[in-house]
C-alpha cells in the first residue's frame, strides 16, 4: 500500500471519466513512501463495473415472433391499431384535398414562372454580368471584348438547347392533344403539377402537413447526462469532489429502445438523493420522468444504472390478453400479466405466492386482479372463491365458475354475506389443515420434501387441489359493525395468508385502502394481513404513504413510488411489480374488458363440465353454508314474546338454529336486523330495560322486503 503526497482525488478530474482504470485515466504516480512491498500475486480488481456488464455473456435472445403477436387477440389489436393510423390519416387528408388542390396550383404556377425565369437567365449568362461591369469600370478594352465574345457564343449554344426544349415541350404538348385520353392529361398533371409547386413554395410552407407528430428523440452523451445530474444539484462540475463520474460508456440498451450508463455519484450522495431528484433529472436530461429508469447497484450506494429510453414506454398499450385463445391453462405455469418498460414479457408465478393489488380508484386494480384470475380460470383443477366486499359488476360473471361467491357485506334475502364469507373462510381454513395431514401421510418416497407437487394433484385429485381466494377490497371486512365478526374474519384471513400458499391455497387481494383500517387486534391482524403479501402490484397511488403501504417499505428507498406513476388514460393499468423477482419492473398489465372476461370465463366453464369439477355455487350447490333469511329466523325464534333484548334474541338463534346461528352475538344481529329496516328501541323485559327489536317491526320490513 502507499500514500499519495498530493492528497489528490482521482475522482475529481475533468468529466467524463471512466473509473475502469482503462486508457487514457489520469493517475497521480508521485509517491514518497512505500508502506507495504509489493505482492507477488496479480492484483485482482475488486470493482464491479466488468462483472455487471458480463453478467449474461451469452445474452438473451430475441423473439422471433414478438409477444404481442403471438395470439389471435394480439395480432388482431395490431391490426386494428395500424388500421386506424391509416384511416385517420386519410380521412385528415381526404378532408384537406380540396386545398391541396388548390395550393398545388397555385404554387404549380408560380413555380412554372421560377422556372422560365432561371432558364431565361441561364441563357442570358447573368452570372458574367459582374466580370463585364468590372472590365469597363477599369477601363480594360480588351478584357470587355473577350468577355463579350465568349459570352455571346455562350447564348447562342444555350439557346439552341433552350429552343430545343420548347420544341420538345410544345410536341408533348401537341401530342397529348391530339392523341391522349382524359386520364393521360391527368396523369401528366399528377406528376408535372406537384414537381413544379415543390419547386415554386417557399421552405417552410409545405402543401401537405403531417396527420400526426413525430416521435422525438433524445440523442444522449456524456456531457448530456452530466449536465442532467447537476442541474439536480446531484453535484458540481467545480467543487473538489463533487465530480459526477462514469463507471461505463454509453451504451444502447439490450432491446435497443434507450441509452444506458452505470453512474458513479459523488461521496456522500447516495441513490435516495437521486430518487428524490427524479423529476429533476428527467428535465436535465430534457426528457418524461417516465423514460428514466434507476437501478440501485447494491455492492455501493453512490452507483446506479441510469437508463433512458428513446420514447415513453408506459404509454404504449401492452395489447389484448393472450388468454383469449381460451385454451387449457396449467396454474403450475406462471401467468402472463404484461410488458415491462423494456417491451418485454412480464409473467407471474401463483403457486406459492399471495399477491396484494392496490391502487386509486379507476387506476386499472380490479382490471389486473381480474386479469391473473382468469389465468386460473382455464385450469379446471383449481377451485375459486370470489369475494367482492364492493359488490361491483366486475365480478360478477365469475359467479359461472366460482366455487364461493359472495358480494358486498349487506345482509339480504339472498343471505348474510358476512355469515358466508366467515364460512368460506373456515372450509379453506379446514382445507389447509387436511391437506397438511394428508402431506403427513404418505411415504419419503412418495412425497421426499413433504410439501405439495404437481403429480400429487394429478394423483389425489379429491384431496390435494390449488384453491385460489380472491379478496376484492377486502378492507372493507374489517370495517365491519360487528367488532365480533371483524375479528373473526381477521383471524381466518391471517390464518390462511401465513400457511396457505405452503398448501396451495393462492390469495389475490385487491384495495384502495391499505392502512389505517380498524383498532387494536382488528388493525393489527388487518396489517398482518397486508404485509405477509409476498408479491406486490402497485398502480398509480394518491401519496407516498399508501404506495409504501402496498409496496412496503423497502420499496422506496430502491426507488419505487407508485404516487409518482403517470397520471392520464394511456398509462391506465401500469404498476410496479414488487416482489417477484429480483428486478422490479415498470408492467403494463395486458387488457381483458368485461366482454373479453365473459369469453374466457364461458370457456373456463366447459372446460370444468368436461373435467368434472364445476362445484359449489357455480354448479348451484350448498357449499355448506346453508343461506339465511335474517327476518325469518328472527320472527321463527320470537314465538309469542312480543319484544325481545338483542342479547336474548342472539341466544335464541344460536340455540334453536344453530347451524346458521351458532356465533352469532348481540351486535351482530342487531347490525344485521337494522340493515334490514328494523329499528333499535328500549326493551323492558323482567324488570330490565336494554335495547332490542319488537316483534311487530320485525314482521312489517319482513313484509316490505317481499313486497319489494
Amino acid at each position: 500500500m502507499t500514500a499519495n503526497s498530493t492528497g489528490s482525488d482521482p475522482t475529481a478530474a475533468d468529466a467524463p471519466v471512466l473509473t475502469d482504470g482503462g486508457e487514457g485515466a489520469d493517475v497521480d504516480t508521485s509517491f514518497e513512501v512505500q508502506f507495504d512491498p509489493e505482492p507477488d500475486a496479480e492484483p485482482e480488481p475488486v470493482d464491479d463495473g466488468i462483472g455487471y456488464l458480463l453478467d449474461d455473456p451469452e445474452g438473451d435472445a430475441y423473439p422471433v415472433i414478438p409477444e404481442n403477436l403471438r395470439s389471435l387477440g394480439g395480432i388482431g389489436e395490431a391490426i386494428g391499431r395500424h388500421a386506424r393510423r391509416l384511416g385517420h390519416r386519410a380521412a385528415f387528408h381526404g378532408v384537406r384535398a380540396p386545398r391541396y388542390a388548390l395550393l398545388a396550383v397555385l404554387w404549380g404556377t408560380v413555380g412554372l414562372c421560377r422556372l422560365i425565369n432561371r432558364q431565361l437567365k441561364w441563357w442570358w449568362v447573368s452570372e458574367q454580368d459582374y466580370l463585364r461591369s468590372l472590365a469597363i469600370a477599369q477601363g480594360d478594352r480588351r478584357d470587355w471584348l473577350t468577355l463579350h465574345r465568349e459570352v455571346k457564343e455562350t447564348r447562342r449554344s444555350r439557346g439552341i438547347i433552350l429552343a430545343g426544349q420548347v420544341f420538345a415541350v410544345l410536341a408533348g404538348l401537341l401530342l397529348l392533344v391530339k392523341l391522349a385520353p382524359w386520364w393521360g392529361w391527368v396523369a401528366v398533371a399528377a406528376v408535372v403539377v406537384p414537381w413544379l409547386a415543390h419547386f415554386g413554395r417557399p421552405e417552410d410552407h409545405p402543401i401537405i402537413v403531417p396527420a400526426m407528430t413525430v416521435p422525438r428523440f433524445r440523442l444522449l452523451n456524456h456531457d448530456v447526462v452530466l449536465r442532467g445530474y447537476y442541474s439536480a444539484g446531484l453535484g458540481h462540475p467545480d467543487k473538489p469532489g463533487q465530480q459526477v463520474t462514469f463507471e461505463t460508456t454509453m451504451s444502447r440498451t439490450k432491446e435497443g429502445q434507450g441509452s444506458q450508463v452505470k453512474v458513479v455519484l459523488p461521496h456522500g450522495t447516495g441513490f435516495d438523493a437521486v430518487v428524490k431528484a427524479k423529476d429533476d433529472l428527467a428535465s436535465g436530461l430534457d426528457v418524461a420522468p417516465s423514460q428514466v429508469y434507476l437501478t440501485h447497484d447494491p455492492t455501493s450506494h453512490r452507483r446506479h444504472t441510469l437508463t433512458v429510453m428513446d420514447r415513453d414506454p408506459l404509454a404504449v398499450p401492452a395489447g389484448k390478453t393472450p388468454l383469449l385463445d381460451c385454451k387449457p391453462r396449467n396454474i403450475w405455469r406462471p401467468a402472463p400479466f404484461g410488458l415491462d418498460e423494456h417491451g418485454r414479457k412480464v409473467t407471474l408465478a401463483l403457486l406459492w405466492n399471495s399477491i396484494l393489488i392496490g391502487a386509486q380508484p379507476r387506476k386499472g386494480k380490479t382490471f389486473a386482479a381480474r386479469l391473473l384470475a382468469l389465468y386460473a380460470v382455464l385450469d379446471p383443477s383449481v377451485r375459486l372463491s370470489v369475494v367482492d366486499g364492493k359488490n361491483s359488476p366486475d365480478w360478477n360473471k365469475f359467479a359461472m365458475v366460482a366455487y364461493h361467491f359472495i358480494r358486498g357485506t349487506t345482509p339480504s334475502r339472498a343471505g348474510d354475506p358476512v355469515r358466508q364469507l366467515i364460512d368460506a373462510l373456515s372450509e379453506i381454513k379446514r382445507h389447509i389443515i387436511d391437506t397438511n395431514d394428508f402431506l403427513s401421510t404418505l411415504s419419503p418416497e412418495e412425497c421426499p420434501e413433504g410439501k405439495l407437487t404437481e403429480e400429487l394433484c394429478r394423483k389425489y385429485p379429491k384431496k390435494l387441489f390449488i384453491w385460489m381466494l380472491v379478496m376484492e377490497e377486502f378492507q372493507n371486512y374489517f370495517e365491519l359493525q360487528s367488532q365480533d365478526d371483524n375479528k373473526e374474519i381477521a383471524a381466518l384471513l391471517s390464518f390462511i395468508i401465513a400457511v396457505g400458499p405452503s398448501s396451495g391455497v393462492i390469495l389475490l387481494s385487491s384495495s384502495q385502502k391499505p392502512s389505517g383500517i380498524g383498532a387494536g387486534d382488528v388493525q393489527r391482524l388487518f396489517n398482518r394481513y397486508r404485509d405477509l403479501h409476498a408479491v406486490r402490484f402497485a398502480l398509480r397511488c394518491g401519496n407516498r404513504n399508501v404506495s409504501d403501504a402496498i409496496l412496503g417499505g423497502d420499496a422506496y428507498s430502491e426507488g419505487f413510488d407508485a404516487s409518482t406513476l403517470p397520471v392520464g388514460k394511456p398509462y391506465l393499468g401500469v404498476g410496479y411489480l414488487y416482489g417477484a423477482a429480483d428486478e422490479t419492473p415498470t408492467v403494463r398489465t395486458h387488457l381483458a374488458d368485461h366482454g373479453d372476461a365473459e369469453k374466457i370465463l364461458t370457456a373456463g366453464r366447459a372446460l370444468r363440465e368436461r373435467a368434472g369439477t364445476l362445484a359449489g355455487y357455480a354448479a348451484g350447490q350448498d357449499t355448506g353454508t346453508p343461506d339465511r333469511d335474517v327476518l325469518a329466523d328472527v320472527l321463527t325464534v320470537f314465538g309469542g314474546d312480543p319484544a325481545l333484548h338483542w342479547t336474548e334474541l342472539a341466544e335464541r338463534l344460536a340455540d334453536q338454529i344453530g347451524d346458521r346461528w351458532a356465533d352469532t352475538t348481540a351486535d351482530a344481529i342487531s347490525a344485521q336486523c337494522r340493515d334490514l329496516g328494523v329499528p333499535s328501541v328500549d326493551v323492558k323485559r323482567n324488570g330490565v330495560n336494554r335495547k332490542g327489536c319488537r316483534k311487530n317491526a320485525v314482521q312489517a320490513a319482513a313484509d316490505t322486503g317481499a313486497a319489494g
